[in-house]
């Protein structure tokens, strides 16, 4: 598929309106599109329309085709699978597949202890029995997450997740023994320093929650829907100490930093933070259902026979998938393909920054950054702007992405396959968004 952005219409176009025009009557009013466009097929960095647009994406279905859109790896260990069978229920009768993706996912999670790991279909089921285990383990219900986290749509990680509107309103009450504590933020932390906001968190668990009572903390290492944030070097790290000193399990949901998306196979390499127990999904499997709570041995056969599992989890195409996904990573050198994607589009976004005031903060890891969009001459948050920018990149062939607590943050999840070509097109559309939008003036 040619590697390079089209317009064959205005967006959307014809087909993709009627075929929005059938959503409203047939998808419930609940399930919301980001683009109003409707995708006919996909490769690499581009995602084609069912009117012949040709987009460059920078969303990867939301860090999911880290490998690209129909990555050639992935489709041929699918086609193989479909061929052999598509399901039997890995408690039922296991297949090969399932023990391999667990083995790899062992050797490549952080640390060189005994690790198991268990399979599942979406990154907030994994978060819910990476909460049950911890339970298990500790004997103890309170758990911890915090300020602008997001770990899913279930009831469990509905309590877990921070924003409101859209992912919480109207639909308690919510699972209780959740707690929450303060983020390290450094772009509205001021001096706040990575150990000084831990201690900080720390604090207010020992005195709301108290250490004895704590089976689990909960972090995005890299928040996603929260904003991109990036926390002080030193937070992490004495966060998991802290969890450590008190018997308290330190999960790192790595459902959107995992497989690569960061520059390192997990976001928590990069401050040599070991967890307990690592959530992954999205990228695991090329854009099939897949996710693994991957672990200490001993906090994860601590559940009972039977007490995990599920009809689909691990799914054997999934799986395949997923062992594909792992190798192309390896073979391709996709790890340091997102270091450069990361210099380049921090370099362009940063110039950006001198010129326009609007972006009042540039940060993430490899293929995965964002700007944080504010009033000119502050740091008040400007969602407004945030919107404009996004929907002029949407009419002009660019797939991206909002987030943030307050809606004001631009997110960059290109495939790590995209090419600098692609890239620099992209942000040349960016660019001249901002101009568009805020009318030149920084």
């Amino acid at each position: 598929m040619p590697q390079r952005r089209h317009l064959a219409t205005t967006i959307p176009g014809p087909r993709s309106q009627q075929l929005m025009a059938a959503k409203q009557t047939a998808v419930a009013l609940g399930v919301g599109t980001t683009m109003p466009v409707f995708a006919a097929r996909a490769a690499g960095g581009v995602v084609e329309d069912v009117d012949g647009n040709v987009l460059i994406d920078l969303g990867s279905g939301i860090a999911v085709t880290t490998v690209g859109s129909s990555a050639p790896r992935v489709v041929d260990a699918v086609r193989d699978q479909v061929g052999r069978f598509t399901h039997t229920c890995f408690m039922v009768t296991p297949y090969e597949s399932y023990v391999q993706v667990a083995t790899r996912l062992n050797a490549l999670a952080p640390g060189t202890h005994e690790k198991r790991t268990a399979l599942f279909n979406s990154g907030a089921e994994a978060v819910e029995n990476a909460i049950k285990i911890a339970r298990v383990h500790t004997g103890r219900q309170a758990v911890v997450a915090f300020d602008h986290a997001y770990h899913g749509r279930t009831n469990l990680t509905m309590a877990l997740t921070a924003k409101s509107m859209p992912y919480k309103h109207g639909f308690g009450p919510f699972a209780p023994e959740v707690y929450r504590a303060p983020l390290s933020y450094p772009y509205r932390d001021g001096d706040i320093d990575g150990t000084a906001a831990a201690r900080r968190a720390t604090s207010l668990i020992e005195k709301q929650v108290g250490a004895d009572n704590v089976a689990a903390v909960i972090i995005e290492p890299i928040q996603g829907e929260g904003g991109f944030i990036v926390p002080a070097a030193g937070f992490l790290a004495a966060l998991a100490a802290w969890c450590r000193d008190n018997g308290v399990i330190f999960i790192a949901d790595e459902v959107q930093t995992g497989f690569a998306r960061t520059g390192a196979m997990f976001a928590c390499e990069h401050e040599n933070v070991v967890p307990d127990l690592l959530v992954s999904a999205k990228g695991i499997a090329g854009g099939l259902p897949l996710s693994a709570v991957t672990g200490r041995a001993d906090v994860m056969d601590a559940p009972h026979v039977g007490g995990l599992g599920g009809t689909y989890g691990g799914n054997p195409l999934a799986c395949a998938a997923a062992l594909a996904v792992m190798d192309t990573i390896e073979a391709d050198g996709l790890i340091g393909r997102a270091r450069q994607i990361e210099t380049l589009m921090t370099g362009r976004l940063r110039d950006l920054q001198t010129r326009q005031s609007r972006l009042g903060d540039v940060r993430g890891r490899g293929a995965m950054i964002a700007v944080e969009i504010v009033h000119p001459g502050g740091t008040d948050p400007d969602p407004d702007t945030t919107k404009a920018v996004a929907a002029f990149a949407h009419a002009h062939g660019v797939i991206v992405l909002t987030c943030g607590t307050h809606g004001n943050v631009l997110r960059f999840l290109p495939p790590l396959t995209i090419s600098d070509d692609l890239l620099h097109e992209a942000l040349d559309i960016i660019e001249a968004a901002f101009d568009a939008t805020a009318g030149g003036h920084a």
